[in-house]
């Protein structure tokens, strides 16, 4: 009985300053409001919440959710509201200029705003000792370029484009709570 090799396990990049913003943006909502509770009451904090809200669902659609997601049968890349998921066979080629760019087999080419970027190079004094290192985005662009020439040839899931339907529906919630709240405050 032969046994296959385990693929490797899915890998995400995703912007380093996402997940920052996000923790340090949700801190400050905490503290408004409840800060709003303190001064004014739970009333007033449930008609303020919608627009702290809002300003935090966009910090999270705009920092933290790009993101590419990547294993042996092909990748997903999500763009703040747009994902789209692709098998390897689908590539025609994978680039870095700024993000990491791939060029699909329909003729677009998909940059993901989440996955690795090229950085500028750090400036330190080499000593002749001293072996060159790569950066950060080149080692992540290795990786990613190695799973996409190892994929098997049955790693040839369509392009599918879709929206974000969770953060649609929550941004239609705080919408609708943030309709309501100016309805009762001018009631």
């Amino acid at each position: 009985m032969s046994t296959e090799p385990r693929p490797e396990a899915a890998r995400r990049f995703r912007a380093a300053s996402g997940p920052v913003s996000l923790v340090l943006c949700s801190l400050l909502a905490i503290f408004l409001l409840g800060d709003a509770v303190v001064r004014a009451g739970w009333g007033q904090m449930l008609l303020l919440a919608p627009w702290v809200l809002l300003g935090l669902w966009v910090v999270y659609e705009i920092a933290f959710v790009s993101v590419v997601r990547v294993d042996g049968e092909g990748a997903m890349v999500q763009n703040m509201l747009r994902r789209t998921t692709f098998g390897w066979s689908r590539v025609r080629d994978i680039d870095l200029r700024w993000q990491l760019v791939f060029s699909l087999e329909d003729g677009t080419e998909l940059s993901s705003y989440g996955g690795p970027a090229r950085a500028r190079p750090i400036r330190r004094q080499v000593r002749e000792d001293d072996e060159a290192k790569a950066p950060a985005g080149l080692r992540e662009l290795t990786d990613i370029r190695d799973r996409w020439q190892a994929a098997p040839s049955t790693a040839d899931a369509p392009i599918r484009r879709t929206w974000d339907s969770q953060a649609l529906i929550a941004l239609g919630v705080i919408v609708i709570w943030a309709v309501t709240s100016i309805l009762i405050a001018n009631a």
